[in-house]
């Protein structure tokens, strides 16, 4: 049973971590990006998300690829520094960088939906993980082009390898995620069973 005393001293710590990870992971380096490139509101085309996948559709491949590092890399940054204090803290700075960049307080906690965060943060906690999700989507999109349903079976393929590889802690962390990740992809799965989805390279 947790000592509750040991509990009370982590708290602080832990919410501490997760507050800067959120702050962190609510950067919308995708708006931003775009209106510094004079393209205007990412939110306004396509999707209207504020990730790369939709910075895409802007026709610019290089906004989009470094839309894509960036999201990636507040996670990673979140989990490394927090984890500086430990694992459990590197942990609660992950969630909190998904969850910012899902939920920015800056723009009305409406944001993207995650994928690029959620593989940086895999990148920083478990990086055989992030190997298991880039197969998974690399697969998926390459033989169906729809970039939406290669985020959600990669999403499936993370908890079950990170538990296959006895990275327990992190496996629950990501099975907490990948079902915010379909939560949030719920439009996109709709528009998958329709046939209705745009597909990789699409400016629609």
């Amino acid at each position: 049973m947790p000592d509750p005393i040991s509990w009370q001293l982590a708290l602080p710590f832990l919410i501490a971590a997760l507050v800067f990870g959120y702050l962190l992971g609510s950067i919308p380096f995708g708006l931003i990006i775009t209106r510094a490139a004079g393209l205007g509101d990412v939110r306004k085309i396509g999707s209207g998300n504020i990730g790369a996948t939709n910075v895409l559709r802007t026709g610019n491949k290089k906004l989009a690829a470094l839309t894509l590092l960036l999201d990636a890399l507040k996670g990673t940054v979140a989990v490394l520094l927090a984890g500086l204090y430990g694992p459990d803290q590197a942990i609660a700075a992950g969630l909190g960088a998904f969850l910012g960049h899902l939920f920015p307080v800056w723009l009305g906690f409406r944001g993207g939906k995650g994928v690029a965060t959620y593989l940086g943060v895999l990148v920083a906690l478990a990086w055989p993980g992030a190997l298991i999700f880039a197969l998974a989507w690399l697969a998926v999109a390459f033989t169906t082009r729809y970039s939406s349903l290669a985020a959600l079976v990669a999403a499936v393929a993370v908890p079950i390898g990170l538990y296959w590889l006895d990275h327990v802690q992190v496996a629950e962390l990501f099975l907490l995620m990948s079902v915010i990740v379909f939560i949030k992809h719920r439009a996109n799965i709709g528009r998958l069973l329709s046939g209705t989805e745009t597909r990789i390279g699409s400016k629609g």
